[in-house]
């Protein structure tokens, strides 16, 4: 059994004086949620929580063991998930981490997303596996592309190039208010990316490395997933694309 957490700021005090919470959603992780947790930095972190999106296995039951706060959020959804975990985050926090349950990402590299962050020169870092090693089939064919279409169209939008939608990602907690999330399930990170762009946040990309998850993903894994995912990122693409490009044209007539 992996080692216990210990997120008690008098037990586990952490060596940057920054309060940093880790949010990770999790459906039928049980394989994975236990390395998970046993690899995060414990000495950068104040607070985890797990958030159980409905998991018919022992993900709750692991996560609580070893020491996690658990959530559970009975609509399924990754946007859902994360919502549900940012009501459980404490009011000091400074910092906030997005990290996926199922052991594709080095949660030990948490300290390269938080580093800009901690230095003032970014507001959100997001984790890009694009930019960084990934481990062979560990992204799709039709993630590769996915991520590629998006991230060209909001090039194309708003002028940032981004190279990854990647979940692995740090932020303000008050930055992350003032985006005011609204995505209930695929659309969450393309949404905050956005939205950090239109609110003019400082935004900066990381290498990191990615590997094959543990246990078969709900989106990628299914051909359904796959398109509902792709059809939701890219409507709200257009969505908020067309609203700032047609914004300027708007006549005031009040």
């Amino acid at each position: 059994m992996a080692n216990k957490l210990s997120i008690s700021a008098k037990e586990n005090p952490p060596l940057t004086k920054t309060k940093i919470a880790v949010i990770i959603p999790a459906l039928n992780e049980e394989k994975a949620i236990g390395q998970v947790l046993a690899e995060l930095p414990l000495e950068l972190i104040y607070q985890v929580i797990v958030v159980d999106n409905g998991s018919s296995d022992l993900t709750a039951d692991i996560a609580h063991q070893n020491g996690a706060e658990v959530a559970f959020e009975p609509k399924k959804g990754y946007g859902a998930a994360c919502k549900r975990g940012l009501k459980l985050v404490k009011a000091e926090v400074d910092i906030i981490i997005f990290l996926d349950g199922d052991y594709s990402d080095y949660p030990q590299e948490i300290n390269l997303l938080i580093s800009p962050i901690l230095n003032n020169s970014a507001d959100m870092v997001i984790g890009s596996r694009v930019l960084g090693r990934r481990q062979k089939g560990s992204l799709t064919p039709q993630q590769i592309f996915g991520n590629w279409l998006a991230t060209r169209l909001i090039k194309l939008f708003w002028g940032f190039n981004y190279s990854d939608l990647g979940p692995f990602r740090a932020i303000r907690a008050k930055s992350l208010a003032q985006l005011q999330m609204q995505d209930h399930n695929f659309g969450w990170t393309v949404e905050m990316q956005i939205k950090a762009l239109k609110q003019k946040l400082k935004v900066q990309e990381v290498a990191v490395r990615y590997k094959k998850r543990l246990g078969k993903s709900k989106i990628s894994g299914t051909l359904s997933g796959t398109i509902k995912a792709g059809v939701k990122i890219l409507y709200l693409i257009v969505k908020y694309g067309l609203i700032d490009y047609s914004s300027p044209w708007q006549t005031d007539v009040s």
